[in-house]
């Protein structure tokens, strides 16, 4: 059994429930959906149709009597719990130690090296989130001209920059400077470039952030997909997290409205392949804002697009439904989370309501990929044949 096209879906952070080595981490205790659910009703019934309650049990979510998906969970193998380890776990790359952290900040002679290079001073050099460096830090950046680094609990170098200050251009070219400098003790899996607008007190974040990623090994999902002609296009940030590497047609998005939308519109055009799509907002919206209502919403929001992707899907095609790692909005931390993560799996001629058990690593959804395409990866047990009518 293969199916003509696969729709890939990493719902970025939705995390089902603290790992047993949670607590090694600091999440013990984290449970995106559970905690969500239980602060604060959730309405999810397309979710639930499919099977998400299914899979454990959620306050005021009721399972399905016949689950239209094949559902389980997926643990992490990898050390670690940021966006690349997760990601690359899913394409059969798998770590033997984390990428490195820096909650002090970055070293003095590397920030020192960095300044030379860039010609310019910095601000900040500190583990911080987001929109509260910039709101801290935004207004002597617009005096000085200095970029803002600034760091999380994930393994970043991220750098803030108004774009009438530093315009995008040069900020990009600053990240790109980074990376070429962030090797060997200081190889960080992500650079990221975080422009933003306003005048001080109202600072904004704009939609023209962009990743630098270490290179991912040879081998690959994406590479083995790419050597057996299969067509593969993306949908935000997956053509950052892997550098572009086997991946044709692919789009940015503004939010998850836009990237849904957008994964319809490259669903329409699509004869076969792998169509693979990252929705971001629920991690970097709202479970790095400790923001309850606005992750409720957006998984709401995700939930009423299901039966437009149901809609647009053919008897050949298969949909996955994943995330990469927790960020739970309920805890005092607003870093990521140690977490299980749900794995829902539908398709028109699949098999539903088979439950795929506990997975021991996300390479598992990797190897039913590739399996399905003709190919295999290092790491992950397929699941292909578990759906089988």
């Amino acid at each position: 059994m293969s199916f003509r096209r696969i729709i890939w879906i990493v719902l970025d952070s939705v995390g089902i429930g603290e790992m047993p080595d949670a607590a090694a981490y600091g999440d013990a205790g984290s449970d995106t959906l559970g905690n969500i659910a239980r602060q604060r009703a959730l309405v999810l019934p397309n979710l639930c149709r499919w099977g998400v309650a299914n899979i454990r049990p959620f306050d005021g979510l009721q399972p399905a009597e016949s689950p239209l998906a094949a559902y389980g969970r997926c643990a992490l193998a990898s050390p670690g719990k940021d966006t690349t380890t997760g990601h690359w776990e899913m394409a059969g790359i798998h770590f033997d130690k984390p990428l490195p952290i820096f909650p002090n900040g970055f070293p003095r002679e590397l920030m020192d090296r960095f300044e030379d290079e860039i010609a310019r001073s910095t601000l900040g050099n500190k583990p911080a989130s987001g929109t509260e460096i910039i709101d801290e830090l935004g207004e002597q950046h617009m005096e000085t001209g200095s970029p803002i680094i600034y760091t999380s609990a994930d393994s970043v170098f991220q750098i803030a920059a108004h774009e009438d200050v530093i315009p995008l251009f040069e900020l990009y070219k600053i990240c790109e400077q980074a990376r070429a400098m962030l090797t060997g003790p200081y190889a960080v899996g992500r650079v990221i470039a975080r422009p933003f607008v306003g005048e001080p007190g109202s600072f904004t974040r704009t939609p023209n952030r962009r990743d630098y990623a270490t290179p991912p090994p040879k081998g690959m999902l994406l590479d083995q997909l790419a050597a057996a002609k299969v067509p593969v296009s993306s949908v935000g940030k997956i053509f950052d997290v892997f550098l572009g590497r086997g991946i044709g047609d692919h789009v940015k998005t503004k939010s998850n409205v836009d990237g849904m939308a957008k994964t319809l519109e490259l669903l329409a055009g699509m004869d076969r392949g792998l169509l693979w799509t990252n929705l971001v907002d629920f991690d970097q919206n709202f479970g790095h804002r400790n923001d309850v209502e606005g992750y409720a919403r957006a998984l709401e929001e995700a939930d009423a697009w299901l039966p437009q992707l149901e809609a647009a899907l053919g008897p050949d095609d298969l949909a996955i439904l994943t995330a990469d790692h927790g960020c739970d909005p309920t805890t005092p931390s607003t870093d990521h989370s140690r977490e299980y993560v749900p794995l829902l799996v539908y398709g028109k001629s699949a098999k539903g309501g088979v439950s795929l058990g506990t997975r021991a690593t996300l390479s598992d959804i990797g190897q039913t990929v590739a399996e399905n395409f003709g190919t295999r990866i290092g790491q992950g047990t397929t699941f292909l044949s578990q759906l089988q009518p």
